[in-house]
């Protein structure tokens, strides 16, 4: 995906940065930013040929305005873009893209800022870029994402039909700096109320005065029969859905009013004001063009900002951007009321913590019944390994049932490897198709807007990489020629076979089975690696083997064999999906969560829910995008899919301990002598 460039240094002028003020030294997140768009930032005395770095226009811009007009240098303005964090930056949190502006600043009308620049002046008519904008506008609605993302997406919008009004925090730099001022507030809530006779008037408050860092402009005093003040962490765009008409002077929300299908009602001069998108009160006489909602977008999100990946620290293009904020957003979403955490195994619990534990720390219960007692009590989600769900077990509070994602690790679950990717799932659980999961609904769904190229290039960087699920195995032996199908042995007592096999549920019946129905063809039979290491049951002796494989392949390398085969016979095994990634034929002799939707050769049962008929690249984007959570173990933040594909190909990731093999060899020693306390 093309980054825009961000030519703030054109024409060979210096990268050297000057700033003169401490945020720069307290936010580490700004540094990295410049130092990945290519400025040196540096404190000192400038020269002609460098910059000075200020905020916008904040009170503390005047310090460094002063340096740059007594050395004669330039100045270069930042700001937050437009898809910001999930908290304000005053609650500390840093942003995922800046506004790197050596005009202006967006905001301020008095002077073009360099996305005025842009709006004025660049052709905005390429078809991959405008394509790009429309995907853009719709994922970030479909998401749910704006500038700020600590809102209750569960909440609901007032009953549909109101006038919305927005407010900004008093004294704001794009207020005073965008023709706009305290009465103005006022003048456009008499409008509102003037021009909808009748009609319910909606006050949404800015996300800083609900948090108690700055007021607002409206109060109690400003309500009256017809005019509410909404203080409710409501999602922006539920409220520009059902608004008939949006009012506002110069906040963000009148852009995405815009985006929304909204001509807003504009009292100040913002950016987005004066292409013919808003009706204008107080009009910039120098804006005289007339764009399109994509072209707006590209301008404000494509090519204005600096957008930064803070898991690779890189300048990124904005679809990346979006990727991270989803992850992010999501893992809020998630989180934010906590979790009390029950069947999981100690050593898990520390991965568990870092996947789950923001920003209330994870509580562990061993007992089920304990662990919904305690949930119901502090308000916070049931977290189960989805395993050690108890039959029948039918809690009252929000549970959420958790496993393995399908790019889990380099090494072995079962050797204590943590995973860098999770699933969780609401409804059931991906293995077990006897009830419905979250991610059965996903494969039904057509990927959102951008989804299917996103979902080709990961294809694509998989294949590539050679990679799997545990990224174990070692180079191919010499393989006989001829037609190859592949067996990839299972662990026996997997919940998967358990419940998802019950007719072929050995190792030995589906080699029978694959030899029975391919008589001609060669077999080649891969044990389960967790079964070659000695940590779960499943081992066929070699002999039996023997009879109906042409060879068997120990530790080798799924990707690599993958690719030297024909074709997979399976009963429920995870390289059946890997298969299909890599277009090979695959016959599935249970029902896991990729069979029965038209792309496999079904011998087994499968769910009568299965009806929709998704292509390839609907069920690689459920089951590898839109169902895991990731995590990147270098940063220590939610991410996604790509960049955890991008650490197992080439790192760097942590290394579990030696005590960790002991532990999971004790582990399967236990495991493999289940049978003589089951009895």
């Amino acid at each position: 995906m093309p980054v825009a460039r961000n030519d703030t240094a054109a024409g060979g002028a210096s990268r050297r940065l000057f700033f003169y003020n401490a945020g720069f030294l307290r936010q580490p997140r700004l540094r990295e930013i410049l130092h990945a768009a290519g400025w040196d930032l540096r404190v000192g005395l400038p020269g002609p040929d460098d910059r000075v770095a200020v905020w916008g226009r904040s009170p503390y811009a005047a310090r460094g305005e002063a340096v740059a007009a007594r050395r004669g240098c330039g100045i270069v303005r930042l700001e937050d873009a437009f898809l910001r964090s999930i908290h304000p930056g005053r609650d500390g949190e840093p942003p995922l893209g800046l506004l790197i502006d050596p005009d202006g600043v967006h905001f301020d009308s008095a002077t073009p800022s360099r996305a005025e620049r842009i709006l004025t002046h660049e052709p905005l008519d390429d078809s991959a870029l405008l394509q790009r904008a429309r995907d853009g506008m719709a994922r970030v609605q479909a998401l749910d994402l704006s500038k700020y993302n600590n809102f209750d997406e569960t909440l609901e919008a007032p009953p549909p039909g109101y006038v919305l009004v927005v407010d900004q925090t008093a004294g704001d730099a794009s207020i005073t700096h965008g023709g706009a001022h305290a009465r103005t507030f006022r003048e456009m809530l008499a409008y509102a109320q003037i021009e909808h006779p009748g009609a319910r008037i909606v006050i949404k408050t800015h996300p800083e005065t609900r948090a108690g860092h700055r007021p607002g402009h409206y109060g109690p005093e400003h309500c009256d029969a017809r005019t509410s003040l909404l203080n409710a962490p409501v999602s922006p765009w539920k409220l520009l859905d059902g608004a008939i008409s949006v009012y506002t002077v110069s906040s963000q929300m009148g852009l995405e009013a815009i985006f929304a299908g909204h001509r807003p009602r504009v009292f100040g001069q913002p950016f987005y004001a004066g292409w013919g998108l808003t009706q204008d009160e107080n009009p910039v006489a120098r804006r005289s063009r007339r764009l399109t909602r994509a072209q707006l977008f590209a301008a404000a999100y494509l090519l204005a900002p600096t957008w930064f990946d803070p898991c690779r620290k890189r300048v990124c293009s904005f679809e990346e951007a979006v990727d991270q904020l989803e992850a992010q957003t999501r893992a809020f979403r998630t989180d934010r009321n906590g979790h009390i955490a029950c069947g999981m195994r100690l050593w898990k619990r520390r991965p568990l913590q870092q996947f789950f534990g923001q920003p209330h720390p994870l509580r562990f219960a061993n007992d089920p019944t304990k662990a919904t007692e305690i949930a119901a009590k502090t308000g916070r989600n049931l977290l189960i390994w989805a395993g050690k769900e108890p039959q029948g077990f039918a809690p009252a509070v929000p549970v959420l049932r958790v496993e393995d994602g399908f790019l889990r690790s380099r090494g072995l679950g079962a050797d204590l490897v943590p995973p860098l990717s999770l699933v969780t799932d609401r409804q059931g659980i991906y293995y077990d198709p006897s009830r419905p999961s979250d991610l059965e609904d996903l494969i039904a769904c057509e990927p959102l807007p951008g989804g299917r190229a996103r979902t080709e290039r990961l294809i694509t960087a998989i294949r590539a990489a050679g990679l799997s699920k545990y990224n174990v195995g070692g180079p191919l032996p010499p393989l006989p020629d001829g037609p190859r199908i592949l067996v990839p042995g299972q662990v026996e007592d997997d919940a998967s076979i358990r419940l998802g096999a019950p007719e072929t549920c050995t190792n030995l019946e589906l080699l029978a089975r694959t030899r029975a129905e391919n008589p001609d063809k060669i077999i080649l039979f891969k044990p389960h690696p967790d079964v070659e290491a000695g940590l779960r049951p499943g081992r066929i002796a070699e002999a039996e083997a023997l009879r109906y494989a042409d060879k068997i392949l120990h530790n080798s390398n799924p990707a690599a064999l993958l690719d030297a085969v024909d074709e997979v016979w399976t009963m429920t095994s995870l390289l059946g999906f890997e298969a299909l990634l890599r277009g090979k034929q695959t016959t599935c002799l249970g029902a896991p969560f990729y069979a029965g939707w038209g792309l496999t050769r079904d011998l087994g049962p499968t769910s009568a829910r299965r009806q929709a008929r998704p292509d390839l690249l609907q069920l690689v984007h459920a089951a590898l995008i839109a169902y895991p959570r990731y995590f990147d173990p270098v940063s220590g933040q939610p991410c996604p899919a790509e960049v955890v594909l991008e650490r197992l190909a080439k790192g760097p990731l942590p290394r579990p301990g030696r005590g960790n093999r002991a532990l999971a060899k004790l582990q399967g020693f236990f495991a493999s002598h289940a049978g003589l306390w089951r009895r």
